[in-house]
């Protein structure tokens, strides 16, 4: 039997748990103190005045913290995983962990592509949403996506039940208003958005302009991609892998087959995750240890 890490995609976060962390666990303190360095400006200061859930600031604490995270269960559950995979957002978590990319190119990596969408997204493909959904079963959720009569694209697959979509701002409140009246329940939206093949000139944009300045190496720990499931060995598929993430949807359940396949049994989900460490097709399929702020900041057990 084996095990694997799994590096959550971004949600929301409460700054105030994730900040003490930064401070008070010294190897996320040393991080932070690091990824502040990259980027030329103290990176909790920064996330504390945050506006949005995905600043800047807020993606490279984040990535930050899952890193860390992985670290406090190596040293203290004894974790060793023999996978990792990263969905979405976790990619860059992913990559760096097994080794194919550098934590300080992870954190210039962060920044600079969160800078690029911003201004994507602003400028190029304005009004672009990514909305989550559950209790939505595939054949309810085509006929849904039928009677959408503008631009839309599923952005990530997370369970039978579990989609996301990307589509019009505009078109919204119609989706989620559809959504309920097929007893489906509208979750959070995304802006900016993810995983759409209409994303194809942002992915070309920084892979010229980022990428190229970036080495990956041949990972030490094989990384499932999220796009399709398959083991990428080489530090040009974790790089690819990363790309692809702009253009194509994430396919969680294939991801899970392909760990089921290499013989996993137990997954770490490092990072404060509420959506594929909790779904039924990763809790089935797994024992599943929840690496989070909680369990790390959890005072340690009295001995006699």
């Amino acid at each position: 039997m084996s095990t694997a890490i799994v590096f959550p995609g971004m949600g929301p976060q409460v700054f105030a748990d994730v900040g003490k962390f930064l401070l008070i666990n010294p190897v996320a303190r040393e991080m932070a103190g690091q990824a502040s360095d990259t980027v030329g400006y103290n990176v909790i200061d920064r996330y504390r005045v945050s506006e949005s859930d995905y600043s800047e600031a807020a993606q490279v604490a984040f990535l930050v913290t899952c890193l860390a995270l992985a670290r406090w269960a190596e040293e203290n559950l004894g974790m060793a995983a023999r996978f990792c995979a990263g969905p979405s957002f976790g990619g860059k978590a992913a990559a760096t962990y097994s080794g194919s990319l550098t934590f300080r190119d992870a954190v210039w990596l962060t920044a600079k592509l969160s800078e690029y969408e911003t201004r994507f997204f602003t400028e190029d493909l304005p009004g672009i949403v990514t909305h989550s959904f559950a209790r939505t079963p595939r054949e309810s959720l085509k006929e849904i996506l039928a009677e959408l009569d503008d631009w839309h694209e599923i952005s990530c697959h997370i369970d039978h039940d579990f989609y996301m979509v990307s589509l019009r701002e505009e078109r919204l409140d119609w989706l989620q208003r559809r959504i309920r009246a097929a007893g489906g329940l509208p979750l959070y939206t995304m802006d900016p958005p993810m995983h759409s093949s209409t994303f194809a000139p942002l992915r070309d944009r920084v892979e010229t302009d980022l990428f190229g300045e970036l080495e990956f190496a041949d990972p030490v720990i094989p990384v499932v991609a999220d796009q399709d499931g398959s083991v990428r060995k080489t530090g040009d598929g974790v790089r690819t892998m990363l790309l692809d993430g702009f253009v194509r949807a994430v396919q969680w359940p294939e991801v899970v087959d392909t760990l089921l396949g290499l013989d996993v049994q137990t997954v770490y989900v490092s990072g404060q995750d509420s959506l594929f460490g909790r779904v039924p097709c990763t809790t089935r399929n797994f024992d599943v240890t929840p690496v989070d702020l909680r369990l790390a900041m959890r005072p340690p057990r009295p001995t006699r």
